[in-house]
């Protein structure tokens, strides 16, 4: 056989080489028929499981914002409730004070008004007790200045007269 030798550089070419080569391209063969196939499965399935966990990543990333958005809009529900609750109450009050101011008014309307009608019957009670007085002396002062008892008609009109004079404060007819 042909031995082939030659030297090249650093590399050395003999026989060896076309062993090494014929090596090499069954590796590649076994490698590409058994092992490339089954690492190239793996790794679809590994991708494919990742392409799984991203979805479902994204779907929970969703959901998340999903709950937030409805935990937000039932926060801002439960402050506008809250809001509307104070100024009810508020309002609430407010009234509450003007029904309680103007129900102070009218009892202290009805209580002036009540004491105005008192005083005007406790007035009218002094007017007739002066007027049964001023009746009474100027009986009895006729009585003593004319000697003798009136009847019952110039009885009256003694007293009438009299209290005219009393009422309008001057004594004389």
């Amino acid at each position: 056989m042909l031995v082939l030798a030659s030297v090249a550089g650093v590399i050395q070419i003999d026989g060896t080489i076309v062993v090494e080569l014929i090596t090499f391209l069954v590796m590649l063969a076994i490698l590409a028929r058994y092992v490339y196939p089954e690492v190239v499965k793996r790794a679809e399935t590994r991708q494919r499981l990742i392409a799984d966990q991203l979805k479902e990543a994204e779907k929970a990333r969703a959901g998340a914002e999903a709950n937030l958005k409805e935990a937000e809009a039932k926060l801002s529900e439960a402050r506008k409730t809250a809001q509307s609750v104070i100024d009810a109450a508020g309002k609430s009050a407010e009234q509450l004070r003007q029904e309680l101011k103007q129900k102070a008014e009218d009892e202290a309307k009805r209580l002036l008004e009540a004491a105005r009608k008192e005083i005007e019957v406790e007035r009218e009670q002094a007017i007739q007790s002066v007027r049964k007085e001023v009746a009474g002396l100027v009986v009895s002062a006729t009585e003593k200045v004319i000697g003798e008892t009136l009847d019952a008609g110039k009885h009256k009109q003694l007293i009438e007269r009299a209290i005219a004079e009393v009422a309008s404060g001057d004594g004389s007819r």
